[in-house]
C-alpha cells in the first residue's frame, strides 16, 4: 500500500479547485478521472475516493492540521498527510511531505474526535440546527450516517426489463447485486463499480437511484392512463420511474424552470424507452395556471436544504449556508401553494424533500393545511426516513388528497 505521486498530485489539483475555486466535487471528480487514459481501475478509485474523503472531513483535517482557508498548496498537502497518516498510509520521502508529525496527527485526532462538529466534519451553524430541529440524540446519529460513503443501487426499467433478468447480465460484467426488501424495483451493488459504462446502461435497462429515492413515485400512486405532473422534474429521475409505473400509458407532464435539466431527461426518457412524457419549461405563471385542476396525481419533489443526501453530496456541507435554508422554506410554502392547484378534485399531491429537518417536511405541510387553498385538501399518510435508520439517504414524503 503506497502513494503514487501522479495520482496524489492530481488529488491536490481537484481539492484547490473545489475549496478555492468554488467547483462542484463531482464535477472535479469526473475531470480528475479523464485525466490519464493509463490509469486502471484502483488508481481510478484511488482518486475519487480521496477526493472525496478529504471533502467529506475537511474541517476536522484542517484543524489537524492547523490550517485555514483559503488554502495554499502547501495547506492542501498539510490536510493530505492527516488523511493518509489517519488511513495508514506509510509516509513517503517526498518534499511536500516532509517533516508529517504523525504521533501529533493521531493524538490531535483523539482529542478532536470526541466534539461532534469536528468529529463530523460539520459547520457549527449546520451542528446547532441539526440539535434545534432533531434534538442531541437523533441528530448525533443521523450527522454520523449522513458521513457514511453513499451505497450505489440501481432502479431496473421496467419499461425494459426485470431484476430478475438484469441481476444475471450484471453478474456476467463481474457486478454483484442484491435485492432489497420491500423495493421491487431496486438492486444494491455488493462493491462500488462504474456502472454507466455497461451496455445494460446504454440500452436503458437501469438507472441510478437511492432506495429512498425510489419510494416516491410509488407513494403517489399513479395508474396507467392518468394525467400525472411531475412539477420539479429536474433531470427526471422519479419521472422516468413514474413513466415505467404507469406502463408509458396516461399523460406525463415534466416541468422544470431549467431547460438545460429538461433537455438531460429527454436523453434518459429516449434511453430508457419512456415515450409518455411532455417537457414544458416554467418560464411564465401562464404555464403552472393552464393546468390548474386539470390532474389526477401531482408530485411537488421541492427544492430543499439537501441535508438528507449529504453522504452523496459532501461538499454541500461547505456550499450551504444558513440563510439559503431559510430562503429555502419560503420557496417550499410557495411551490405547495401554487403548484398544489393542477390537482384536479379527487387527485392526489405528494410532496416530497431530500432533507430530514421537519421545519421542511412535516411543519410545511402542517401550514399548507391551514391556508385558504390548503383548505381544499386532506392529509393521508406521510413517510420520514433517515439515513441512521435506513441506511440510505434522508427523505420525507407526504400524500395528500384534494376534496371532491
Amino acid at each position: 500500500m503506497r502513494l503514487h505521486r501522479n495520482l496524489v498530485y492530481t488529488t491536490i489539483d481537484s481539492l484547490h479547485a473545489i475549496f478555492n475555486e468554488g467547483e462542484y466535487a463531482d464535477k472535479v471528480v469526473a475531470r480528475a478521472l479523464k485525466k490519464d487514459k493509463r490509469w486502471g481501475s484502483s488508481d481510478r478509485k484511488f482518486v475519487a475516493e480521496t477526493i472525496y474523503e478529504i471533502v467529506r472531513w475537511k474541517r476536522l483535517y484542517a484543524e489537524i492540521a492547523e490550517v485555514k482557508e483559503p488554502y495554499d498548496r502547501d495547506d492542501l498537502w498539510r490536510m493530505f498527510a492527516v488523511w493518509a497518516v489517519l488511513r495508514g498510509y506509510p509516509i513517503p520521502d517526498w518534499r511536500q511531505l516532509e517533516g508529517t508529525p504523525q504521533r501529533k496527527i493521531k493524538g490531535r485526532f483523539d482529542e478532536l474526535s470526541k466534539i461532534r462538529k469536528y468529529r463530523e466534519s460539520i459547520p457549527d451553524w449546520m451542528d446547532e440546527l441539526g440539535v434545534k430541529e432533531l434534538g442531541e440524540e437523533l441528530w448525533t446519529k443521523e450527522i454520523a450516517a449522513q458521513n457514511q460513503q453513499a451505497q450505489v443501487i440501481l432502479r431496473v426499467n421496467t419499461l425494459k426489463t426485470t431484476k430478475e433478468k438484469l441481476r444475471p447480465i450484471l453478474m456476467d460484467l463481474d457486478i454483484a447485486t442484491d435485492f432489497l426488501k420491500d423495493q421491487p424495483d431496486a438492486l444494491v451493488l455488493k462493491e462500488r463499480a462504474n456502472v454507466f459504462l455497461t451496455d445494460a446502461f446504454k440500452e436503458g435497462l437501469f438507472e441510478v437511484q437511492d432506495a429512498s429515492s425510489q419510494l416516491v413515485a410509488a407513494f403517489l400512486e399513479v395508474q396507467p392512463g392518468m394525467r400525472v405532473v411531475d412539477t420539479c422534474a429536474g433531470a427526471g429521475g422519479k419521472t422516468l420511474h413514474m413513466a415505467s409505473l404507469m406502463q408509458n400509458k396516461g399523460q406525463l407532464i415534466a416541468m422544470d424552470l431549467y431547460e438545460s435539466k429538461l433537455k438531460q431527461l429527454k436523453l434518459r426518457a429516449k434511453r430508457n424507452g419512456a415515450f409518455n412524457i411532455e417537457y414544458r419549461i416554467i418560464d411564465s405563471t401562464k404555464v403552472i395556471k393552464k393546468l390548474y385542476d386539470k390532474a389526477d396525481r401531482v408530485l411537488i419533489d421541492a427544492p430543499c436544504s439537501g441535508l438528507g443526501v449529504l453522504k452523496r453530496n459532501p461538499d454541500s456541507k461547505w456550499k450551504l449556508q444558513p440563510e439559503f435554508i431559510d430562503n429555502i422554506r419560503k420557496v417550499q410554502a410557495e411551490v405547495l401553494e401554487n403548484y398544489s392547484r393542477i390537482v384536479k378534485p379527487g387527485g392526489k399531491l405528494v410532496y416530497a424533500t431530500c432533507s430530514v429537518l421537519p421545519s421542511e417536511n412535516q411543519d410545511q405541510v402542517k401550514h399548507f393545511l391551514t391556508t385558504e387553498n390548503g383548505k381544499n385538501f386532506t392529509f393521508v399518510k406521510e413517510h420520514k426516513i433517515l439515513a441512521s435508520e435506513s441506511g440510505f439517504d434522508g427523505f420525507y414524503m407526504a400524500l395528500l388528497e384534494r376534496k371532491i
